[in-house]
């Protein structure tokens, strides 16, 4: 055990002896129950954003799926390997789970690469054919122009939410869910510098903050 990650192995003895005792009951109730989560939250992998912590999750609350940029692919059944969508076949089927939240956010690596063209981006590799899910939002958001980069790959990151929204809806069991009412789907986006939440409005396209 010497090898293992110092840092992990002091979080976990802090967990034990200051989480734990707290919420054991709840651990020990999850276990026999199994998890029932009403949210889904898909988000991105970027260490600095984590669901659980933005939103205060208690254990069992959230359902998670964390991929480089928070995307979803358009529903399709060829290939071999599909665990984003595997995950919501199984939050959305099996959990069924209420509310579905893509989770945007500032400085996102994967974005900046898309949409700069830079490294560890190149079309054979895994983030390059993965990242070319974002075309749809590029080409909406245009041409860079006279926007300043900031202001530029923050639209991209935003546009990159709502085309999520939209590949989520070509799910066709989804969609019939949403129809009806029982899944509500919802886009937001976080800041990191300043811990800031916005959430998509979608009547006007619009994130707009939440209050503190």
């Amino acid at each position: 055990m010497s090898s293992f990650p110092q840092q992990l192995l002091r979080g976990y003895r802090t967990f034990t002896s200051q989480r734990l005792p707290t919420e054991q009951s709840r651990y020990r109730e999850l276990s026999e129950r199994g998890q029932s989560p009403a949210v889904m939250v898909i988000g991105c992998c970027d260490s600095r954003v984590s669901p659980e912590v933005i939103f205060d999750a208690r254990p069992g609350e959230l359902f998670v799926v964390r991929n480089v940029a928070n995307l979803v692919p358009p529903f399709e059944t060829g290939g071999s390997y599909h665990g984003v969508s595997a995950a919501l076949e199984f939050g959305v089927g099996v959990l069924k789970v209420k509310h579905i939240v893509v989770l945007g956010h500032a400085h996102c690596g994967g974005v900046r690469a898309y949409a700069e063209d830079a490294e560890p981006i190149s079309p054979g590799d895994f983030i390059g054919r993965w990242m070319s899910l974002m075309a749809p939002a590029a080409e909406k958001v245009g041409a860079r122009g006279s926007m300043s980069r900031t202001e530029y790959l923050e639209r991209m990151e935003k546009a990159s939410v709502v085309n999520t929204l939209g590949n989520l809806m070509t799910f066709p069991r989804l969609r019939k869910l949403i129809e009806r009412g029982a899944v509500t789907l919802h886009g937001a986006y976080f800041g990191v510098a300043k811990g800031e939440l916005s959430v998509l409005d979608r009547a006007t396209g619009e994130f707009r903050p939440v209050g503190k």
